[in-house]
């Protein structure tokens, strides 16, 4: 299992009142993108973020958040949300905060 099924299809359901949302798969997990900028994703059962920097900032100070460090160095503005961190309502907090930072972006041309 490359990606948690379960955390896939709730991200799905909090993300399905949108317009130009898509999904892809892509480094062994999924990623939903919002008018081609990459809002979130799941990688293995963490949840993975895509917000401003002063945001993922903050998020880094709540329990269950790490910085992204796929590439074995922390990747700036996006961070991992371990399953204890999205369990329950959380989830569609995180998304939400996904969703501002994405909806600010210009479309990817």
């Amino acid at each position: 299992m490359a990606y948690n099924e379960g955390l896939a299809r709730r991200v799905r359901k909090t993300l399905s009142r949108l317009k130009a949302v898509s999904e892809i798969r892509m480094f062994g997990g999924l990623c939903f993108t919002l008018r081609g900028r990459m809002l979130c994703g799941v990688l293995k059962d963490d949840l993975v973020l895509r917000l401003s920097p002063e945001e993922s900032e903050k998020a880094l100070r709540a329990p269950h958040v790490r910085p992204m460090d796929f590439t074995g160095r922390p990747m700036k503005g996006f961070v991992y949300v371990g399953p204890r961190g999205w369990a329950g309502p959380g989830l569609a907090k995180w998304v939400r905060r996904a969703v501002e930072f994405a909806g600010s972006l210009p479309p990817k041309g």
